[in-house]
């Protein structure tokens, strides 16, 4: 036994994820956008660039298009909801910087 307050066994109460659970792509189809997003994560070491945002985007939206996960406003996901903004402008820069 210990003396030490810290070391008690207390009652976790679990919770749930906030947006619930999602499938995983077990077919791959977002894989190609998962890895732009992540090479650019990379690329920027892992600063919040608005670039890698727009790949975010890009990656959401077939996650929702492939009902992998549920549709959701862009502005409740944190991302810009711009119609001028480009993803592809962006692969392009991303591309160019390789």
């Amino acid at each position: 036994m210990s003396a030490n307050p810290g070391n008690s066994l207390k009652a976790l109460s679990p919770t749930p994820p906030e947006r619930g659970s999602f499938p995983l792509d077990h077919d791959g189809e977002c894989t190609t956008q998962m890895q732009e997003y992540l090479n650019c994560i990379k690329l920027v070491k892992g600063e919040n660039a608005p670039n890698c945002r727009l790949l975010a985007k890009k990656y959401l939206k077939c996650r929702m298009d492939n009902r992998l996960m549920d549709k959701d406003d862009w502005k409740h996901l944190g991302l810009p909801s711009d119609k001028s903004d480009s993803v592809s402008d962006v692969e392009r820069n991303a591309t160019d910087k390789k």
